[in-house]
C-alpha cells in the first residue's frame, strides 16, 4: 500500500517545480540545502534539473548540480536535461550540464540525436568529440 503524500508536501513540491521553471536559484538552493531532494521529480518524471535546464536557467542548473542532482536522469519519456537544453538552444545551460557530467548519448532521444534532428551539426561534432 502506498502512502498518500500530505497536502503541504505536495504544495511545497509544486513551489519547487515552479522555482525551477522560473530560475529562482536562491529558493531552490535553500530548500535543497534544507533537505529537499536534489532529484525531486514530478508526475512526469521531470526533475528540478530538467525543468531548470529546459527553461534556460544556467544558474539554477549549476546550483542543483552542485547539490548532487543527476545530470543524466531521464524523465518518463526518456528525455534528459541535456537533450532538453539542445532542443531549446540554451548554450549556457549546455556548457553547465556538460561541465557537470552530462552524457550526450544518454536518453531517448539523446542530446546527440536531438542535435542531429535539428541540424545542429556543431553540437553533434562537439558531443562526438568528447
Amino acid at each position: 500500500m502506498t502512502e498518500t503524500p500530505d497536502a503541504d508536501v505536495i504544495a511545497l513540491a509544486g513551489k519547487l517545480f515552479d522555482a525551477a521553471r522560473a530560475g529562482d536559484t536562491a529558493t531552490l538552493a535553500a530548500y535543497v540545502d534544507a533537505g529537499a531532494p536534489a532529484d525531486l521529480t514530478n508526475d512526469r518524471g521531470d526533475t528540478l534539473l530538467m525543468l531548470a535546464a529546459y527553461h534556460g536557467h544556467a544558474a539554477s542548473v549549476t546550483a542543483l548540480l552542485e547539490r548532487g542532482a543527476d545530470p543524466n536522469r531521464a524523465n518518463d519519456r526518456g528525455q534528459t536535461p541535456l537533450a532538453g537544453a539542445v532542443f531549446k538552444g540554451a548554450d549556457d545551460v549546455l556548457a553547465v550540464l556538460l561541465g557537470g557530467g552530462a552524457d550526450p548519448s544518454a536518453g531517448t532521444p539523446s542530446a546527440v540525436d536531438t542535435a542531429r534532428m535539428f541540424g545542429k551539426e556543431e553540437l553533434v561534432a562537439r558531443f562526438e568529440g568528447r
